[in-house]
């Protein structure tokens, strides 16, 4: 497996022949985007690559398509030329793209496209927020990738979620091998102390329960709404067990490693 960092929540990945663009975001920073009851951010870091850069793309994963720092503009602009497009149920229909496949938690698809072995994508649960914030936020998922006829997970994306139980049964329920996890500590003056995903410290937690052999941080830097944010991760990291520290794996911008 092959990944390459973007920005954000932005991550390519080359799996068995698979060209997968996780939450594309490709506008360049500067930028305030509105979010719910009044709160914005402003986009501070450009992407590390461009979309034209990538290639195919057989595969776009959306966690949601309502918030700018996962589906922005330009990365709007990439979704068309994408063989297979998954995100939210109420985001697909929100797409209205042919080939956007909707779905909530627990519920699967698998994918096929020519000279590749297939694949299954099993949406996870998310929670963007406090408990009853689901009208607000709206809905989010997380993606687990399995290769066909295999139960352990290739790939988990947790999607942005605070730490709360359903992820954290999801984390220990699946075999996984490499897990993409959101963190970053969201929160905006309007709000207060409301948290909406992950601090470092929480995502440190969430990996010892998940047992991968890999943990890729994602989504703490390069906007204004994090709170936590890079120095909060790694923080984390620094002072998580050795056990969990040395799984731990922190990819450079725009250089493809692979995991």
């Amino acid at each position: 497996m092959r990944m390459t960092r973007i920005g954000g929540p932005s991550i390519f990945v080359e799996l068995d022949g698979w060209r997968i663009l996780i939450d594309p975001t490709f506008d360049p920073p500067g930028r305030r985007y509105p979010f719910a009851l009044g709160t914005s951010s402003v986009k501070t870091r450009g992407p590390a690559v461009t979309a034209s850069s990538l290639g195919r793309i057989d595969l776009i994963l959306v966690s949601h398509d309502h918030h700018a720092d996962n589906l922005d503009t330009a990365g709007r602009a990439v979704l068309p030329s994408a063989t297979h497009v998954i995100t939210t149920s109420s985001g697909a229909k929100r797409l209205a793209m042919p080939h956007a496949h909707g779905l909530t938690a627990g519920e699967s698809i698998r994918i096929e496209t020519d000279g590749k072995a297939p694949l299954e994508v099993t949406a996870t649960p998310c929670r963007h927020g406090p408990v009853f914030s689901h009208p607000i936020v709206g809905d989010v998922i997380g993606f687990a990738i399995r290769r066909p006829g295999q139960a352990r997970v290739a790939l988990w994306i947790t999607g942005d979620s605070v730490l709360y139980p359903a992820l954290r049964r999801t984390a220990v329920e699946l075999d996984v091998d490499v897990a993409i996890v959101n963190a970053g500590g969201v929160g905006f003056p309007a709000t207060g102390p409301l948290k909406y995903t992950m601090t470092g410290a929480d995502a440190v937690r969430l990996i010892a329960e998940i047992d991968p052999r890999v943990a890729i941080p994602a989504h703490y830097d390069g906007w204004s709404h994090f709170r936590d944010g890079e120095k909060g991760m790694c923080s984390a990291v620094a002072t998580a067990p050795p056990d969990i520290r040395s799984r731990i794996r922190w990819l450079p911008d725009g250089q493809p490693v692979d995991v």
